[in-house]
């Protein structure tokens, strides 16, 4: 494993127009290497978790229970990767904190085949509304 390659994978993630090649490059270099999972810890992020719900949900066009969410955080890259079940289907997610922007990756069937959908996602700061006082 080239851990170097993690740039790569930050461009593509922002680059490309095919959510398919950016899955395929984490799991070929990164997703089944242990140094690669060893590098984390288990984390817990409230913003992945809602993204996660409501993409799923809108994925499959209803309400969804997702179980057996597993999410690392490797701080020196600042990266979230993690997988979970949903409706028995196997996904996967990769989340860039610096650059705030993830690829979503879920197996359209049950039991699962090599059909998979895709969501590109970043974080959208919300600002307040304007009160008329603003200079700016």
């Amino acid at each position: 494993m080239n851990i170097d390659r993690l740039q790569e994978l930050k461009k593509k993630l922002t680059d490309e127009a095919d959510l398919s090649h950016i899955w395929l490059f984490y799991m070929d270099h990164f997703a089944d290497q242990p140094e690669f999972t060893d590098l984390g810890e288990p984390a817990y992020n409230e913003y992945l978790n809602a993204v996660l719900y409501k993409t799923c949900q809108q994925m499959f066009g209803r309400e969804i229970k997702i179980t057996d969410f597993l999410l690392i955080y490797i701080a020196p890259y600042h990266l979230f990767h993690g997988a979970f079940q949903v409706g028995g289907r196997i996904g996967g997610v990769i989340y860039f904190e610096e650059i705030k922007i993830g690829l979503l990756a879920v197996s359209v069937d049950y039991p699962s085949t090599d059909v998979v959908k895709y969501s590109r996602f970043s974080f959208m700061i919300q600002q307040s509304a304007s009160n008329h006082n603003d200079r700016n």
